[in-house]
């Protein structure tokens, strides 16, 4: 039986697959770029010229990036036959909002949705192979 699990952020997926006592471990990046809008007074004075930030266009391209990358993850864990999500802040929580939406068949799968911090490579194989030994 194939078992996965996943840790994953904004920044990158852990991806951790057990099978027939192997287990391998699998890094994808997410190209989620970061940004930092400039903008505000330009001057020390009150009232100065005032710089517009658009907010949304920052937003809605992070969103995209996002889908992208959630896909991506999609496409390795599509064999999988037991599925275990992990992360910090609630990113992997929208992973298994994208499961469920647009692959059905992947969010059924799912045994647990759990959060957790940053972690090392080999704490996160711990994590997992507690977490399937546990269920």
């Amino acid at each position: 039986m194939k078992k996965t699990g996943i840790w994953l952020d904004k920044y990158k997926a852990l991806i951790v697959t057990l099978e027939n006592e192997q287990e391998t471990l699998q890094t994808i990046l997410s190209k989620i770029e970061n940004f930092h809008p400039h903008g505000g007074s330009g001057t020390r004075l009150k009232g100065g010229p005032q710089d517009v930030v658009q907010d949304r266009k920052y937003l809605e391209r992070e969103k995209h990036q996002m889908k992208n990358y959630f896909k991506e993850i999609a496409a390795e864990i599509k064999d999988t036959e037991a599925l275990a999500i992990f992360g910090p802040a609630g990113t992997n929580e929208k992973f298994s909002k994208e499961l469920q939406e647009n692959h059905k068949d992947l969010s059924t799968k799912i045994k647990g949705i759990k959060k957790a911090d940053s972690m090392t490579d080999n704490q996160v194989k711990a994590l997992v192979k507690d977490f399937f030994k546990s269920n």
